[in-house]
C-alpha cells in the first residue's frame, strides 16, 4: 500500500500517515476529481510544488454541505491553502446557455452532478477562512483567473466585482500558474507575510485605493467598479485594456478601484520557454485517476487519456473564447523529445489499442508558430494574429507539425495518430509568400485529411454571414468552401468516406434572426444536417460577453445588436434544425415576417404559400 500511495499526491489523512509526514506545506482544494494528468490543473500545480521540494496534498471535491470534515481532515498547511474551482468554469459546467441545470459533470466520478457548488472558489475559500483565519489562501484556475476584474455574470445577470471582493483569498494567480505559485511558496517559506506579496508576476491582489498611482505607460487605471455599474460603456472600455495587456509580451500593471479598495493586477509573464514547458509536462504524472476512484469512470479523463497537448497559447483571438485571457496569444511549444516521451507513456497504458486520440493544443495547428521578428511582437497590442487577416510577420510553417506527426506514427505500438482538437484552416491555407512554406502547408492539409482524421474532422467556421464573422474575429465563410474542396478531393483520391464537421454558434453578438436563416440556407446547400452547434453563452473576459452585456463594441464604441431575450435566442437556434418538422411552420412564418420568401424557397423548395393561391 505504501509503495502504491507514494506515487500519488496524498488525498487523505491515511495516505499522509502512510507517507510518514508530520506536516504538509500546501493543501490544494479542487472542484475536480483528482486525476494525476497534465491536463488537470490541480495535478499540475501539485506536481510543480512537489518538484520544488514541498509536501503537497490535494482534497478533491470536498463536501461543503456537511460538518466540513473534508476541510478539517488534513489540518493547517505550513505555507498556504490553494483553491481552484477546477479545469472548467463551474457555471459553464453546471448550466446550459438557457440557464438550465445540467444533469452531469465530466470532471466527477461517474459523471455525477452536484459534487461541487456554484462558484467553488468563493465557497471553499469562505469555509477555509472561517476555519483557519490566519492561514494564507491562494486562488487559481480558470474561474478565478477570468474574474480578476469587474465582470458580467450571465447566470445572475449582473455586473460583479473582482473575485477578490467576493472570495476571502489573499492572492489570485491568473493564467498558467507554475511560475507564480513557486515564487509565492518561496517567499512565504522565507518568512515574508502574504500581505507583502503584491508584486508577484501574473497575480491579482487587493490593496488600498490610496495605492493607485498616476496613469502612465506602466500603469493602466481602469474605470472603477462603481463607475462601470452606473455606465455599461465604461465596463466595455475597460475590457479593451484588459485584453490588450493579456496579449502583450511585456504588459503594464492594471488597477481597478472598488470602493476604498483597489485590485492590482501584475503583468502576465512571458510565454514559457521550451525547457520550462517541458519541465512541467515531464513531471512524474501517473496519468491516471487516483486509486480512490477505482471502478468508476471520469468522463473528462476518458476523453483525453490517450491524447497529447503539444503547446499552450492561441493567437486566434476569437471574440467568444477565453484562451488568450488565460494563456495569452504567444505560443509556448514543447520539444519533440518531450512529446515523444509522453506518447511512449501512453503506449504503455493497459487499455491502449494503438490509437492516439489527439496530437493537439488549444488550436491544433499552432505548434512552434509565432512572429518572424519578435521585436515587432513586443510592440503589438492586437489580440489576434489572424484577424482581420493573418499578420505578415506571422510564421505559419506547418513543417514542424508534420515532423511530429511522422515521428509519432513511426513509434512502436502506434497504429495511427489523430487530430481531435479544432484545426484553424485559415492558418494552414494562408499563403505566406514563401514557396517552401506554402508547399509544406498544402502537404499538411493533405496529410491531415488522409492520415489523421478519425472519420470526422472538426473545424469551426462558427457562422456564414460576413458581419457576424467580423465581430467573431473569424475568417470569411468562403474559406470554408475552399477547405471543403480540398477535403473532398483528398477523400476521393484516397478512397475515403470521412466527414467534415463544422461548429456553429447562434445568438452571437451582431447576429440577427435573418442571419441564422441565411446560415441555414448556406449549410443546406452544402447538404449538411448540423450537429456541433451551440447557443452563445456569455462567459467572463471575452469581447463577445462585453458586447452582450453593454451593447457596445469595446474597440469601436459602436452599438451592436444582441439577442438577449430567451424568445430571441430560441428563434435563432431553431434555424440549426430547419429540417426538423417540429420547427418548419415556425420558420416559415418567421421568414414571411422577415420578408424573406427567397430563403423559404431555399429551405423548403416544395412549399407553396397558400396566400398566393386563387
Amino acid at each position: 500500500m505504501r509503495a502504491e500511495q507514494s506515487i500519488w499526491l496524498p488525498t487523505s489523512a491515511k495516505e499522509i500517515e502512510a507517507l510518514g509526514w508530520d506536516y504538509i506545506d500546501v493543501i490544494i482544494f479542487s472542484g475536480d476529481a483528482y486525476v494525476d494528468h497534465p491536463s488537470f490543473g490541480a495535478a499540475v500545480i501539485g506536481r510543480t510544488l512537489q518538484a520544488h521540494g514541498l509536501r503537497v496534498a490535494i482534497v478533491p471535491q470536498p463536501n461543503w454541505r456537511d460538518d466540513l470534515r473534508d476541510f478539517r481532515k488534513l489540518g493547517r498547511p505550513r505555507l498556504f491553502f490553494g483553491v481552484s474551482a477546477g479545469a472548467m468554469d463551474s457555471m459553464v459546467n453546471h448550466y446550459t446557455a438557457a440557464r438550465r441545470r445540467r444533469s452531469d459533470d465530466a470532471y466527477t466520478p461517474g459523471g455525477r452532478h452536484g459534487m461541487r457548488p456554484d462558484y467553488p472558489t468563493i465557497v471553499y475559500s469562505e469555509i477555509l477562512r472561517r476555519l483557519y483565519p490566519d492561514t494564507p489562501i491562494v486562488a487559481g484556475g480558470i474561474e478565478a483567473s477570468l474574474r480578476r476584474v469587474s465582470h458580467y455574470d450571465y447566470w445572475q445577470d449582473r455586473l460583479r466585482p473582482s473575485i477578490l471582493l467576493d472570495a476571502p483569498v489573499d492572492i489570485v494567480i491568473y493564467g498558467m500558474g507554475e511560475k507564480p505559485v513557486t515564487e509565492i511558496a518561496d517567499r512565504l517559506s522565507a518568512g515574508e507575510p502574504i500581505q507583502s506579496l503584491t508584486d508577484v508576476p501574473q497575480t491579482a491582489v487587493l490593496v488600498t485605493a490610496s495605492e493607485i498611482p498616476a496613469a502612465d505607460e506602466n500603469n493602466i487605471i481602469l474605470s472603477s467598479f462603481e463607475e462601470c455599474r452606473r455606465d455599461k460603456k465604461k465596463q466595455s472600455a475597460n475590457f479593451k485594456h484588459v485584453e490588450q495587456q493579456s496579449n502583450r509580451m511585456q504588459g503594464a500593471v492594471i488597477w481597478q478601484r472598488h470602493g476604498d479598495k483597489a485590485v492590482k493586477i501584475t503583468p502576465m509573464l512571458p510565454p514559457m520557454t521550451t525547457r520550462e514547458i517541458d519541465a512541467s509536462f515531464d513531471l512524474p504524472y501517473t496519468r491516471l485517476p487516483h486509486p480512490r476512484y477505482r471502478g468508476k469512470t471520469i468522463p473528462a479523463w476518458d476523453m483525453i487519456k490517450h491524447s497529447v497537448n503539444m503547446h499552450r497559447g492561441c493567437f486566434g483571438g476569437c471574440a467568444f473564447c477565453t484562451i488568450s485571457a488565460h494563456q495569452g496569444k504567444f505560443i509556448a511549444s514543447r520539444s519533440k523529445e518531450s512529446i515523444l516521451r509522453e506518447v511512449r507513456q501512453i503506449t504503455a497504458m493497459d487499455d491502449f489499442k494503438g490509437y492516439i486520440s489527439d496530437l493537439g493544443g488549444p488550436s491544433a495547428n499552432m505548434y512552434l508558430m509565432g512572429g518572424k521578428d519578435l521585436s515587432i511582437c513586443q510592440k503589438c497590442l492586437k489580440p489576434s494574429c489572424l484577424h482581420p487577416k493573418p499578420c505578415p510577420n506571422l510564421n505559419n510553417d506547418h513543417g514542424p507539425l508534420l515532423d511530429i506527426y511522422h515521428a509519432v506514427d513511426s513509434l512502436p505500438g502506434i497504429k495511427k495518430s489523430f487530430i481531435g482538437s479544432g484545426v484553424r484552416y485559415d492558418l494552414s491555407m494562408h499563403r505566406s509568400g514563401n514557396d517552401k512554406t506554402d508547399h509544406t502547408n498544402r502537404r499538411y492539409n493533405e496529410e491531415l485529411i488522409e492520415r489523421h482524421v478519425s472519420g470526422r474532422l472538426k473545424v469551426a467556421p462558427e457562422h456564414t454571414c460576413p458581419h457576424v464573422l467580423d465581430i467573431m474575429r473569424k475568417p470569411s465563410f468562403e474559406l470554408f468552401y475552399d477547405f471543403k474542396k480540398i477535403f473532398d478531393r483528398v477523400n476521393r483520391t484516397a478512397g475515403l468516406n470521412q466527414q467534415l464537421i463544422p461548429y456553429f454558434i447562434s445568438s452571437h453578438p451582431g447576429c440577427r434572426e435573418v442571419d441564422m436563416a441565411q446560415l441555414a440556407a448556406e449549410t443546406k446547400d452544402l447538404n449538411m444536417h448540423l450537429e456541433q452547434v451551440q447557443d452563445f453563452t456569455p462567459t467572463p473576459m471575452t469581447v463577445a460577453t462585453e458586447i452582450y452585456y453593454s451593447g457596445y463594441h469595446p474597440y469601436t464604441g459602436e452599438r451592436v445588436f444582441c439577442a438577449v431575450k430567451p424568445e430571441e435566442k430560441l428563434a435563432q437556434r431553431r434555424y440549426f434544425f430547419w429540417y426538423d418538422k417540429t420547427y418548419r411552420s415556425d420558420i416559415i412564418n418567421a421568414l414571411h415576417r422577415l420578408h424573406r420568401p427567397d430563403l423559404i424557397r431555399r429551405l423548403y423548395p416544395a412549399y407553396r404559400d397558400p396566400r398566393n393561391r386563387r
